[in-house]
């Protein structure tokens, strides 16, 4: 399939390190915020709506890990960056997998959050798939955001968790749906021994849909990685527990 042309901001100086942000199933590039507030100050930041989400572009579907990472190189070739940083969050972080292990001359250093080489059973996505081309987005935008956060943070801030539910329901169903098939499909267990990337993998204690044991399995095939349990937090750890995603993050990317 065709590369699309993501719709994409940047945020801070131009002579900063450049890193690519690639965020949830369901999400827009707004859910980056907390790191756009953190981290802009040192480096340039690319946010990127996945294609069918926000923005970008919205093919018909079914999608292929393949892709949404050829996605992903061709907005690098578009901003004319041979390199950058990489972080992905849940699909975000697969495609950033499969970006660092078939493009690693693109690959500067890699951050993966609350992610997997793999989900299944496949039926799940493809079940979820037609319930958004057959309901739409809406009839998902409830379950999906309850496993997003703890029950603490979602009562303190329903305003934020609002924000994101109407996300979901606002995304494309055909572009929900062909993401749905990518995941379905996907399996890059075999793909990590290919990553040189320098890797910090970031796992919410809390997290029902990629616990903590995904993001071993990710640390155990890739020869440079290292894994941080985030405690009190969910899927959306970058957002729940902002802080010290940001001082993780800031310490990675900039080798500090």
């Amino acid at each position: 399939m065709t590369a699309v042309a993501l719709h994409h901001e940047i945020d801070g100086p131009d002579e900063a390190p450049p890193v690519l942000l690639l965020g949830s199933l369901g999400s827009t590039l707004a859910m980056w915020e907390p790191q756009v507030e953190g981290l802009a100050g040192d480096l340039r930041l690319i946010r990127a709506d996945l294609r069918g989400h926000g923005a970008s572009p919205t093919p018909p579907g079914p999608y292929a890990i393949e892709d949404l990472g050829g996605d992903a190189v061709a907005l690098l070739d578009r901003l004319e960056l041979e390199r950058a940083h990489l972080v992905g969050l849940s699909l975000g972080g697969m495609i950033a997998q499969w970006v660092a292990a078939h493009h690693p001359e693109r690959v500067d250093r890699l951050a993966l959050l609350a992610t997997s080489t793999r989900l299944p059973p496949p039926q799940q996505w493809h079940d979820r798939a037609a319930t958004a081309r057959s309901e739409g987005t809406q009839a998902l935008a409830d379950a999906v955001v309850s496993r997003w956060f703890t029950a603490g943070f979602a009562d303190q801030h329903p305003a934020r968790v609002e924000r994101l539910r109407r996300a979901i329901a606002d995304t494309d169903d055909e572009g929900y749906a062909g993401c749905c098939e990518a995941i379905a499909a996907l399996d890059l267990t075999a793909d990590l021994a290919r990553i040189t990337a320098s890797t910090l993998v970031l796992a919410a204690a809390d997290d029902p849909a990629t616990p903590p044991p995904h993001g071993e399995a990710i640390v155990e095939g890739i020869a440079d990685a290292r894994l941080t349990v985030v405690d009190d937090a969910a899927h959306l750890l970058n957002m729940e527990q902002a802080q010290a995603v940001n001082d993780a993050l800031r310490g990675h990317l900039l080798g500090r």
